[in-house]
């Protein structure tokens, strides 16, 4: 079983891992107490309303989290998510808090320490609250980052607190495991979220290399929700999901906080499930462009963090005064329901949710999620179940038109395998199959690289990225016509002849590889937005199979999960079978343990950047002074 949606009575049997014990019996009472009783109660606590219920329904909220652990911990499932009510994030250990009585996701994380013997466990907060009630539970506690993002506006936001700041970054032993990102406007949307991933959150999760990741899944962080007044599409989440799978060995657990525009937030959910089941997410929509304002609070969080963290201590993360600091006097005025913003809000959010179900409609999810095509068939290779091994090949006078330019794909091998490859690029573009790996002669890997290019961009793809790894060169009468983008990751010097043309070292140590893909190519490949992916791997590329595994995952983000891995059909099978297993939405095998990225790796990509940037807006990760 892969995906766990978690929901049984039997979930009121958990015990709670709560520390005050008066404060469990307090709630245990409510069931008994009368409306005055309940309402004299919740007026102690800040944003709190007791029924009768409660203490039930909280119960279970509790349960489903911990039977989800449970579940993804034993092997049971591969992830899941609970869909409970009430939301957690706010309680405290001995005070109810913005409608959440018990800290489900908090609670989870301890079980999972105790019960599971984790070190250490990753929590993720996207709701668009503060959760200022798992900060205080694990903020000295270095076996829980906690990351969260929230709107602040300079603390004129809900819960009104100097510690939901960028600086507050934990107590003792704790310090730099509390990571806190304010968003200072409203308004933050696709790009801002991703960069807030990108160049925050993944850099540290990845040195702190959880054994499992929680998420504090609110969606009133999306778009439409008169709580959060963001602009976050649903697809957006799907995305998030995926960049967190690629951790811990995909082990997801998330946990349903806030969420108050229905329509938005039931689509949200909805893409952040297929996503755990492994279904590609749908392209994000609106131009890739990060706000001033949010580039100003990641460049915050990133010096606030910098002193604890290696993968921080190398990019130039210069402190800065947080805008925070600066808070301007009153409150940000509600969204009123007969008011002309709310309305013009309202209507902006039902298009923006109906584009997406038109796109959904248009571009269903292909039948066949991955396919692979190899010269020869190989009997140690293992594929996932539901892959393809492809046989069919493209008609043999389209392949010799296509062959005829180049000597290399004269040899009727390698004409062999390049009709293999037009057949399944074509299963590709006319939406049969989602991804696929194709095989080739290493002699004609470039050739058959410039012609799955030119055949791509010849039969619908609109933009085209390749990601060549390896000593590939460009295809010299490749034009920058803004329709392609070539990245050359293993070039002999750092380089970009053209914003379309970008050459790269190949890092030689963990933490070097992976600034070198969240710092470059994802932002690369996000601000370009491309709707067809080809990663090649050339001869002696040098990534090892969990480098080429993860790269590959990670770029089926960016075109909606149309990937064609072009590989030497001398890979082993292993490389073959791991690169099919997270095309079909399986995480990638651990890189092991960090290293720091060399000065001569951190000094080339800052080259590369500062010239790109104008550009690629998704590489900026500091406001423009």
């Amino acid at each position: 079983m892969g995906t766990a949606l978690v929901y049984h009575e039997d979930m009121t049997a958990a015990r709670l891992l709560w520390e005050d014990p008066e404060y469990v019996a307090l709630l245990r009472g409510t069931q008994a107490l009368g409306t005055q009783e309940l309402q004299a109660l919740s007026g102690q606590y800040d944003a709190v309303y007791f029924h009768p219920r409660t203490f039930h329904c909280a119960r279970l909220a509790v349960g489903a989290a911990l039977q989800l652990v449970d579940a993804v911990m034993t092997g049971a499932v591969r992830n899941g998510l609970a869909l409970v009510r009430p939301p957690g994030h706010h309680s405290q250990r001995a005070a109810a808090n913005g409608f959440c009585v018990f800290n489900s996701v908090a609670i989870a994380a301890r079980h999972a320490k105790q019960k599971h013997g984790l070190h250490r466990v990753l929590i993720v907060d996207w709701d668009v609250h503060h959760g200022q009630g798992t900060q205080y539970i694990f903020e000295d506690d270095p076996s829980v980052l906690y990351f969260s993002w929230h709107r602040y506006e300079h603390r004129r936001f809900w819960p009104y607190l100097r510690e939901s700041d960028a600086d507050a970054v934990g107590q003792g032993q704790g310090l730099g495991f509390t990571v806190n990102l304010p968003w200072n406007q409203v308004g933050m949307g696709n790009a801002d979220y991703m960069a807030a991933f990108l160049h925050v959150l993944l850099p540290l999760a990845f040195e702190f290399d959880p054994e499992l990741v929680l998420v504090s899944a609110g969606f009133d962080s999306a778009i439409g929700d008169p709580e959060g007044q963001m602009q976050a599409t649903p697809e957006c989440f799907a995305h998030l999901t995926q960049l967190l799978q690629v951790l811990a060995d995909g082990r997801v657990c998330a946990v349903l906080e806030g969420g108050y525009h229905l329509e938005s937030l039931s689509q949200s959910v909805c893409m952040m499930v297929q996503a755990l089941l492994g279904d590609p997410a749908p392209p994000l929509s609106g131009p890739m462009v990060p706000h001033g304002s949010a580039l100003e609070s990641i460049q915050s969080v990133r010096a606030a963090q910098a002193p604890y963290w290696m993968s921080l201590q190398q990019q130039g993360a210069a402190p800065v005064l947080s805008p925070s600091t600066c808070s301007p006097e009153g409150k940000p005025s509600p969204l009123l329901p007969w008011g002309p913003e709310f309305k013009a809000a309202a209507t902006q959010t039902m298009a923006a949710l109906s584009s997406l179900l038109d796109k959904l409609c248009l571009n269903p999810t292909p039948p066949v999620r991955t396919a692979v095509a190899l010269t020869a068939p190989d009997a140690a290779l293992v594929l996932p179940p539901g892959v393809l091994c492809q046989e069919r090949s493209a008609l043999p006078e389209e392949m010799q038109a296509w062959a005829r330019p180049h000597k290399a794909l004269a040899q009727d091998k390698a004409l062999t395998a390049l009709g293999k490859v037009l057949y399944l690029l074509d299963r590709l573009l006319d939406g049969q199959v989602s991804s696929g790996i194709a095989a080739t002669p290493a002699p004609a890997t470039a050739a058959t690289l410039d012609v799955a290019i030119r055949c791509g961009l010849s039969h619908g793809a609109q933009r085209l990225l390749c990601v060549a790894v390896g000593q590939l060169d460009r295809p010299p009468d490749l034009t920058d016509d803004g329709r392609n983008l070539w990245l050359n990751i293993g070039g002999k010097e750092a380089a970009a002849p053209s914003t379309f043309h970008v050459c790269v070292p190949l890092p030689g140590t963990t933490g070097g590889f992976l600034n070198c893909v969240l710092a470059l190519v994802l932002p690369l490949a996000y601000s370009f937005q491309p709707d067809l992916v080809l990663v090649a791997l050339g001869p002696a590329h040098g990534l090892r199979d969990p480098q080429a595994a993860l790269l590959t995952a990670l770029l089926r983000g960016p075109a909606g999960g149309r990937v064609l891995a072009l590989i030497d059909e001398e890979s082993t099978p292993q490389l073959v079978g791991v690169l099919a297993r997270v095309l079909h939405g399986e995480a990638p095998p651990s890189l092991g343990p960090f290293s720091m990225a060399s000065p001569e790796d951190m000094q080339a990509l800052m080259r590369l950047r500062g010239p790109l940037e104008p550009q690629w807006k998704m590489l900026q990760v500091a406001a423009s002074p």
